[in-house]
């Protein structure tokens, strides 16, 4: 009987207590991989293949002291996943400096944290995957969205030049943008009743984007997908 794909294998996934994050930190796990999962709301806990780490993203102290407890405890990353972010329905008018300073912090500061933290251990080993969740928003612009657009457009702007930058030191990157996903943060945009959203059965499940991610994960290492875009069926 084979090992499973990611057996031996560390992942490092941010943002990972719920919707897209949990799925992808517990498909990742089912392919064997020790996952360490990163959220200001998870306790400090250890299980077969789970580390649980209380991280809030967005505090530079709190990601530094993480990235040093898993390099010091597993080594450095094979697989690096951020996918916290906040989401904010609002046009630019409607949108207050403090929502829009919010939406910066969570969708564009704490990814550098989180990628400035973890990739150098990666660089220095010289291999790895770094695997960016965006979203349609980072190569559309939606209207209502202005705060959220204009922050994943900057993310895909930060893991650009990350790709750039990695080039040649074997660690490779992926840009996965989806679509409308079914989560909890529609919860209080209620899209089923306001024209112009798209109904949430017809969005995406957070397994969809799970399976995109371990699909990346698990090509082999001279195979590079800079970027995937992950769309329901129109």
């Amino acid at each position: 009987m084979s090992a499973p794909p990611l057996f031996g294998r560390t992942a490092v996934v941010a943002g990972a207590s719920r919707g897209i994050g949990l799925a992808i930190a517990e498909e990742l796990m089912a392919a064997g991989a020790h996952v360490v999962r990163l959220a200001r709301s998870l306790p400090d806990q250890a299980a077969e293949r789970r580390t649980d780490i209380r991280c809030d993203v967005t505090r530079p102290e709190d990601v530094c002291a993480a990235a040093d407890r898993v390099v010091a405890e597993r080594g450095a990353p094979d697989i690096l996943v951020h996918n916290a972010g906040g989401f904010l329905v609002r046009s630019l008018a409607e949108t207050a400096p403090a929502e829009f300073a919010d939406q910066v912090a969570s969708n564009l500061t704490a990814p550098f944290l989180v990628l400035r933290a973890f990739v150098p251990a990666m660089v220095t080993r010289g291999r790895g995957l770094v695997v960016t969740i965006g979203s349609v928003a980072d190569h559309v612009a939606l209207p209502g969205n202005a705060a959220y657009v204009a922050t994943k457009h900057g993310l895909r702007g930060l893991h650009g030049a990350l790709a750039k930058e990695l080039r040649g030191t074997g660690v490779r990157t992926t840009l996965v943008s989806p679509g409308a996903v079914d989560t909890e943060v529609w919860d209080p945009v209620d899209p089923d009743n306001r024209p112009g959203f798209p109904k949430r059965a017809a969005m995406l499940r957070p397994e969809d984007v799970a399976e995109a991610v371990l699909f990346v994960a698990t090509r082999p290492e001279h195979v590079s997908i800079p970027e995937l875009h992950v769309e329901p069926r129109s």
